[in-house]
């Protein structure tokens, strides 16, 4: 029995390894996004302002505090390892999830500059362009609209499986909702 236990705590050990290497990389391109345009007067713009936004949010979800408090549970010391896997994987697995929706809403702000530079072609707003300049502040607003925790969590567990991760005790949306609720 003792064995069984262990090969599987070895498991949930090397998932939130895999878990944190997924959050470092997100991290990673999330503090190296722009979020200052090279013109001024469009600091305030929509994706500007996204961009802005989810630096600071990447900030927040790596600066929040781990969840420390495991109660304790019957059965012994394995029954308690697994017990502080369990509350580590969900820390782990909150944090990636987190932060590959701030990622994604990076991506979308940055397809907005990219289209609203090639409407500008060098050039600045003027009344034969807003029109174009509305509509890429609309799609970027429906974009954002799509990405969503249940598309992240589903996506996520797919990327997961196809690698061939083990997933058997991965949170269930609720379980991550809660606590991302609990840090805001």
């Amino acid at each position: 029995m003792d064995l069984i236990f262990g090969k599987v705590n070895d498991q949930r050990t090397a998932r939130v390894a895999e878990l944190l290497s997924d959050f470092r990389t997100l991290q990673y391109y999330i503090a190296e996004t722009p979020v200052d345009p090279q013109h001024q007067d469009d600091y305030y713009t929509e994706g500007w302002a996204a961009l802005r936004q989810c630096s600071i949010d990447g900030q927040h979800i790596l600066n929040c505090a781990a969840e420390t408090r495991v109660p304790r549970v019957r059965g012994g010391p394995e029954e308690q390892a697994k017990a502080e896997l369990q509350q580590v994987m969900l820390d782990a697995f909150s944090r990636r999830h987190e932060a590959q929706k701030i990622y994604l809403r990076q991506l979308a702000a940055q397809r907005w500059v990219g289209w609203r530079d090639q409407v500008l072609a060098g050039g600045r707003p003027h009344t034969g362009n807003i029109e174009q300049l509305v509509a890429c502040d609309a799609q970027l607003r429906v974009e954002l609209a799509g990405i969503t925790d249940d598309t992240i969590h589903s996506d996520l567990r797919s990327s997961d499986y196809q690698m061939g991760r083990w997933t058997l005790e991965d949170p269930p949306l609720r379980h991550i909702q809660r606590w991302l609720r609990a840090r805001r």
